[in-house]
């Protein structure tokens, strides 16, 4: 088979499914993508770059469609040099939303499309007005408008994916019935307890340390609940004298609103809180996987926080990893977690619950370790890379292979079982 797979960034989720097919030598395997850096063995990367960003004077409910006409435009003229080179893929897979795969079915029109849909933006019942409260007359069509990539990439692929059954709601139903429900999977082989190890980072050696909580995230932002989790950190460091606080993550935003000019989410909440004790909070940026790991092996108590979004790959990680997890109590995360049963949920607008759920945590290790091991059942019974990797290769094949969409809804059966 010839796969072309486009993705801003590399690998995204890809990872998994272009490894495996790139060590069939059967298969040619093509990857556009945003980003320089990394390589998986046997894959043609290209690299694209979009001839500019949005222009200044452009509507403020249309930037983010210009933006991806953009990324879609630069993908075509890529495309276009591959199928002069000879490369006519059998199918296509496209991470939807920002634009790389907009006009994909113009360049290969006869090439099917699998689009991986990960989010339909709504201004009421989800992201949106969980953190502020009701969204205004001007957001909500800015908001509405953020759609119309979206739509258009729905409208022109073949099939979709969608990795859970919270965010395949946010979209319309006309089309929900167009996306297989299909998490990329977690290598639980990679992610899996280790009660032995050591926390040991590179410049901070915590083996010896009798409390250890961790929070892991891409930006340092509201949307992950930043800034409530400081503030129960701020409680949890004052009533717990040997307690170590570890924060891997970018101070960085990835999706909320920018913080005022020069600012920085986490420079704000250490000027609101300049109690911190830092010399046992620690900021350790991004981890590289295998110290990731090792991070979430050795930690007593594991915090996830989101508003109701697309949920983090580090929630099922760490579950995987069998970590006492306290995560923020809304839709997204009630999907994958039972309060109680396999971790416990915590009001995310309250520091002080988060901080409660946490000694609880600590302080009730029997109860602490059954919720541990059904946490990680829960990956292994719904999420492990070993069950969904082969799904997902079998709905390529399929597609690949033009076979009729009754087959390939038996898939959907097959992945919620």
């Amino acid at each position: 088979m010839r796969i072309l797979f486009v993705h801003n960034h590399f690998p995204g989720h890809y990872q998994h499914v272009a490894a495996a097919l790139a060590a069939d030598p059967r298969n040619q395997v093509v990857f556009i993508t945003k980003d320089p850096s990394g390589s998986i063995p046997g894959v043609d990367k290209r690299v694209f770059t979009p001839a500019r960003g949005p222009a200044p004077g452009t509507h403020h409910y249309v930037r983010a469609f210009e933006d991806a006409v953009l990324h879609g435009q630069a993908v075509y003229r890529l495309c276009d040099k591959l199928k002069r080179e000879g490369f006519t893929p059998d199918l296509v897979c496209a991470h939807a939303g920002f634009g790389p795969g907009l006009y994909i079915k113009d360049i290969f029109p006869d090439t099917p499309l699998l689009g991986y849909f990960e989010w339909f933006y709504n201004a009421k019942g989800s992201d949106a007005d969980y953190l502020n409260g009701p969204v205004g007359a001007d957001d909500a069509c800015r908001i509405r408008s953020r759609n119309a990539a979206i739509q258009m990439e729905l409208a022109n692929c073949d099939w979709g994916l969608c990795p859970t059954v919270f965010q395949r709601g946010q979209f319309p139903a006309a089309f929900q019935n167009k996306l297989t429900l299909m998490h990329d999977g977690i290598d639980t082989d990679f992610f899996s307890p280790d009660p032995e190890a050591p926390m040991i980072l590179p410049g901070l050696d915590l083996s010896g340390a009798k409390e250890v909580v961790t929070y892991a995230t891409r930006g340092m932002e509201p949307y992950r609940g930043f800034p409530q989790f400081m503030r129960a950190a701020d409680i949890l460091l004052r009533r717990r004298p040997d307690l170590h606080i570890i924060v891997g993550g970018d101070d960085s935003v990835s999706y909320s609103r920018l913080p005022p000019p020069g600012q920085t989410y986490k420079r704000m909440m250490l000027e609101e809180l300049p109690g911190l004790d830092l010399s046992r909070l620690h900021f350790v940026g991004p981890l590289a996987y295998p110290l990731y790991r090792d991070m979430l092996r050795a930690s007593d108590v594991h915090v996830y926080l989101t508003v109701p979004f697309v949920l983090s790959w580090s929630l099922l990680e760490s579950q995987s990893t069998g970590c006492m997890v306290v995560a923020a109590d809304n839709a997204a995360v009630r999907e994958v977690m039972d309060h109680g049963v396999n971790g416990l949920l915590a009001d995310f607008f309250s520091p002080d619950d988060i901080a409660a759920k946490v000694i609880r945590g600590l302080d009730q290790r029997r109860a602490a370790e059954g919720m541990r091991a059904a946490a990680r059942r829960r990956v292994l019974e719904r999420y492990a890379l070993a069950d969904l990797l082969p799904r997902h290769l079998q709905l390529i094949r399929h597609l690949a292979g033009s076979v009729g969409m009754a087959e390939v809804a038996e898939l959907e059966l097959a992945a919620t079982a």
